[in-house]
């Protein structure tokens, strides 16, 4: 079998996701980040519920333009949406992807309107 870049952050993302799992009380953040874009959620695994989502396909209110700044935006945005759900603390799920780049400037952009993880 070949080594496919998207067959090894598959198997690196069922690894971590053996010791992340959502709460009621800290749900999952899950981002999944493609080529052009960039989607985040709020699981509770338990229930199997979507509590918040954001993603680039949003309507973002952007200052500067870049991938980054889009991530930033996206992860501002989720996290007012979680906290209008109620949702404070979470666990972070990078989804296999390394945490660099984009899913770093989500997390950051997440961490400066009040998630905490």
């Amino acid at each position: 079998m070949k080594n496919v870049k998207w067959m090894t952050r598959v198997r690196r993302h069922k690894s971590i996701r053996k010791a992340v799992s959502g709460t009621a009380v800290r749900p999952r953040l899950a981002v999944f980040r493609s080529a052009r874009h960039i989607y985040a959620q709020i699981v509770d695994d338990e229930v199997g519920l979507t509590l918040a989502s954001a993603s680039s396909l949003d309507d973002l209110p952007l200052s500067e333009t870049g991938k980054k700044a889009v991530a930033f935006a996206v992860g501002q945005l989720l996290a007012s949406r979680a906290a209008s759900a109620g949702v404070v603390d979470v666990v972070f799920d990078r989804g296999g992807f390394v945490y660099h780049g984009r899913v770093a400037s989500l997390a950051e952009g997440a961490r400066q309107f009040g998630l905490r993880f």
